[in-house]
């Protein structure tokens, strides 16, 4: 399943994506913040413009008006920065989205710390935490630009509201040509027996990379990419955690809510499991270049592995 290759930034895949389901499926419409250009919703605006609504820099007023559109039939995608769309929009989201349980398809581009020196201001590093916790609300976190194409397929054919978190970066892709996302399911990255590595996002492709490094000084470490974040899928989470016995989440992420809290949640009430959590720690983020800001936040393929030895070197 794996592939070395690189692909699309996972936004162009959004924007391509929604514009070939648009082609032949009427309902669907895109409201975008005055970012199209960012978040390449202007690829659906230049093929289906009378289908595109520019809502300016308003989003509560956006996802109102999604909200209206879906409740008379349509699939309207809200297209923004991430920190906009779940910050800034959400008591509207939580009131008229997730309460009435609206097929709003939310996505979140520039999300986690790797925005484009975009400030400090629009790094959103809690929006799994936040979405997560809503009713209704589906969370997924693709890796790559083939596993967001085909996210964005499954949560069109979903009825209810949908959190899709994006990233601006082109990454190599984790997954290849014969991969198929299923809405409800994790996927084994890499087989190994010494300690458990769970991960969403293009995070996934960096500890796929850390686990590489890790074997070369005999470490033996099982992967599992976690793209469906709510439901998650507990019968994998719980089978990659008796594999080992031992579990490390990693993510782009706060380590307060997110991913490493759903696995805890999941294995504290069906296997108990000795784990670590690895992300962000409970400070905002600042602007600065990628590689940077993942050797200082320790989210590098290289900083995995030294996290993972540190982990099991305590034990």
């Amino acid at each position: 399943m794996t592939s070395p290759h690189m692909g699309e930034a996972p936004r162009v895949a959004f924007g391509r994506t929604v514009t070939r389901l648009a082609d032949t499926d009427p309902r669907i419409v895109m409201l975008d913040g005055d970012v199209g250009n960012s978040t390449k919703a202007d690829i659906f605006e230049e093929a289906h413009g009378d289908r595109f609504f520019q809502m300016g820099i308003a989003e509560q007023n956006m996802m109102g008006v999604a909200a209206g559109m879906a409740s008379v039939g349509l699939i309207p995608f809200v297209s923004t920065f991430a920190a906009f769309a779940v910050a800034r929009a959400l008591d509207t989201t939580r009131v008229i989205v997730a309460q009435p349980n609206l097929p709003v398809k939310i996505a979140g581009a520039y999300s986690g710390l790797l925005a484009g020196m975009t400030g400090k201001t629009h790094l959103m590093l809690d929006d799994v935490s936040i979405m997560r916790a809503m009713p209704n609300m589906t969370v997924v976190c693709p890796a790559d630009d083939i596993e967001t194409g085909q996210a964005i397929e499954a949560l069109v054919a979903d009825y209810g509201p949908a959190y899709l978190r994006l990233t601006r970066q082109p990454t190599p892709r984790l997954v290849n040509g014969d991969y198929q996302f299923d809405l409800n399911r994790a996927v084994v990255v890499r087989e190994g027996a010494d300690v458990t590595l769970i991960s969403s996002g293009p995070q996934s492709i960096r500890v796929r990379a850390a686990a590489e490094v890790l074997a070369e000084q005999g470490i033996d470490a099982h992967v599992l990419h976690v793209p469906t974040i709510k439901p998650i899928d507990v019968e994998r989470v719980v089978a990659a955690a008796e594999k080992t016995g031992f579990v490390i989440t990693i993510e782009e992420h706060t380590v307060v809510g997110g991913l490493g809290g759903a696995v805890a949640e999941v294995l504290g009430e069906h296997a108990p499991t000795p784990m670590r959590f690895h992300g962000i720690l409970d400070t905002y983020g600042e602007s600065g270049p990628d590689d940077a800001l993942l050797e200082k936040y320790r989210l590098s393929s290289g900083q995995v592995a030294a996290v993972v030895s540190e982990h099991l070197n305590s034990r």
